[in-house]
């Protein structure tokens, strides 16, 4: 049998101590990354676009939740002024329910160098739509 260096002898003794205290360590990491996490909820004006040939039977939304997750120290410091949130039902030519998801415009190279994620919630919004009546 080869005898170990004193280095690998030190670093095998008491291993499962250390394999512990290891993974406690990254437990405790993982726990503070994700405690100053937060999310902030605002309101933002949804423009919708609608089809020219066609009428909305169904309510048209005018705003939609988004919400702002991140560090807490920087989501409160967004304004969001700089956000906007559009809906495209223009393509829609035939009568019926028709789906489209909300689009968010935000400068990214701020919010994905911040590490801040944006969900429009609602993410998708069903509209009914019919042939306009003639006057």
């Amino acid at each position: 049998m080869t005898k170990l260096s004193k280095h690998m002898q030190s670093l095998l003794l008491n291993w499962p101590a250390k394999v512990l205290s290891l993974v406690f360590a990254l437990l405790v990491y993982v726990f503070i990354q994700y405690s100053t996490l937060g999310a902030r909820v605002v309101t933002l004006p949804l423009e919708v676009s609608l089809p020219p040939s066609l009428e909305a039977q169904s309510l048209v939304p005018t705003s939609v939740e988004v919400i702002i997750r991140g560090d807490e120290d920087v989501i409160y410091l967004i304004n969001p002024n700089t956000i906007e949130a559009t809906i495209d039902f223009s393509e829609v030519t035939e009568e019926g329910i028709s789906t489209s998801l909300v689009v968010l415009t935000y400068d990214e190279r701020v919010f994905d160098g911040a590490g801040i994620s944006l969900v429009a919630n609602p993410n998708q919004y069903r509209i009914l739509f019919a042939q306009r009546s003639l006057p």
